[in-house]
């Protein structure tokens, strides 16, 4: 049953992006609002599919951690979940993502069009310097950068050294960083394209005040994340084994 829930979460996923990417195709050549309408139809799609086809619920914790405006965002990340949840708890976000993913047929215009921050990560230096211009702009206009400190998904558990990147933000923007724990890693394998039936928890912790050294704004903020993160997976797994 979960096999061919799974398979019809991926069938419904490919589909509803290509006939919106076609319908929606002209949008891409007006103002970004376009765009944004546009993909808040795909969101609702897929956010439905999730719950009614792939059987998987979430919920939001913490929502009063959340900043109006604009502000820095640090989130685990272990699926593709973690990408698309956002934009239904933010505003607006601009994601951090690397260049690669914009050469994706339709998913990449979009995420041009939408004005997240393009990363070339085969640029080194050249790159943060890029990252963190975009992010000073989109802050400018309000929106929420969002990045995901580890610069890879990881599996429930996995920890991998944090990447520059986020404490490169936080000393140029001088907001708060809000970290962000969830565990959708049990549902949604990392390399998957579709989940398996599951409770999808995502936690917005405490902001981390702007003014920080770097080192200790990045031992913070890791442990912040991973301690919350495992105390997720710990409770869902002691849930899912009590049912």
């Amino acid at each position: 049953m979960t096999g061919l829930r799974q398979a019809a979460f991926a069938a419904w996923t490919v589909l509803q992006t290509l006939v919106l990417g076609i319908v929606f195709l002209p949008t891409l050549l007006g103002p970004r609002a376009w765009a944004r309408r546009a993909y808040g139809v795909w969101l609702g799609g897929t956010m439905w599919a999730l719950r009614a086809i792939a059987g998987v619920t979430w919920e939001l914790r913490g929502a009063q951690n959340l900043p109006a405006g604009g502000a820095l965002i640090a989130s685990k990340h272990q699926s593709m979940f973690d990408t698309i949840a956002p934009w239904v708890f933010l505003p607006d976000p601009a994601i951090v993502l690397k260049k690669e993913l914009t050469y994706i047929p339709i998913y990449g215009w979009w995420a041009k069009k939408l004005k997240n921050i393009v990363v070339d990560r085969g640029a080194a230096s050249k790159a943060m310097r890029d990252m963190l211009g975009q992010a000073k702009a989109r802050a400018a206009e309000g929106r929420q950068i969002l990045i995901f400190p580890e610069g890879t998904r990881t599996a429930p558990g996995e920890r991998v050294e944090y990447k520059p990147g986020a404490a490169g933000l936080y000393s140029v923007m001088g907001v708060p960083c809000v970290p962000v724990a969830l565990n959708s890693g049990l549902t949604w394998p990392q390399s998957g394209f579709a989940p398996r039936p599951g409770h999808i928890v995502v936690e917005v912790l405490e902001p981390i005040p702007p003014g920080m050294k770097r080192d200790a704004f990045m031992i913070l903020l890791e442990e912040r994340i991973e301690s919350a993160s495992a105390r997720l997976l710990e409770t869902e797994r002691c849930d899912s084994s009590s049912d």
